[in-house]
């Protein structure tokens, strides 16, 4: 928590609250519906708040904006980016119901009003997004193919519409057919060792 108080000096008191409770509403909800590993919970605010939060130094969303987090397991990246950016909306689907139970208890113990949460596969998902976000759910290739259609065609962000995805590791090959993606490394941003390869993929993406 000192990290994401040090990282985002400019949050609200209303948004220091809500991050603050992470720890326990995990710690209560993962020990009755098992969402996150028993290591990563005890350092939770660095492999999954901090983690989700990379998207945020690589592109704040904007008022108004509509971001989709296909594959959100147990909320992330979803629930941190909706703390950190009330005036955005967004919608998390997983194709596991008891992932997304927990996911909407968390929300509404944190009183987020700018957040819906669906059990759901990614290709039924109707609507248009500004961006859609994602934790390495699955190789970039099929997740591409999820997205079909779901890209809103108005711009109003710095980087175009498109795809923001965590992941780790060398993606040369898993981009290979990607020529227009764009890799941010998270080290530049956070100093922890566990971000030493992790990365935001950026892949613009047209309404289609």
């Amino acid at each position: 928590m000192d990290n994401i108080l040090k990282l985002f000096p400019n949050l609200t008191n209303n948004q220091i609250q809500q991050f603050s409770k992470l720890a326990e509403l995990y710690t209560f909800w993962n020990a009755q519906i098992n969402v996150i590993s028993r290591k990563d919970i005890e350092d939770l605010y660095t492999r999954h708040v901090l983690h989700s939060l990379g998207i945020a130094k690589v592109q704040p969303f904007n008022p108004k904006s509509k971001i989709l987090d296909i594959g959100t397991g147990g909320g992330f990246p979803g629930i941190p980016l909706a703390i950190m950016f009330p005036e955005s909306n967004f919608y998390l689907v997983d194709s596991i119901g008891k992932k997304i139970k927990v996911v909407n208890e968390v929300v509404e113990s944190l009183g987020l009003k700018n957040v819906k949460a669906k059990h759901m596969r990614a290709e039924k998902v109707k609507g248009e997004f500004d961006f859609i976000v994602s934790r390495a759910v699955t190789k970039m290739d099929d997740f591409v193919k999820w997205t079909k259609g779901k890209i809103a065609k108005k711009q109003q962000h710095e980087i175009k519409n498109g795809i923001l995805y965590l992941k780790g590791g060398d993606l040369t090959e898993e981009l290979v057919n990607f020529p227009k993606a764009s890799t941010f490394d998270l080290s530049d941003y956070f100093e922890d060792e566990f971000f030493e390869t992790k990365k935001v993929v950026h892949i613009p993406l047209k309404k289609r």
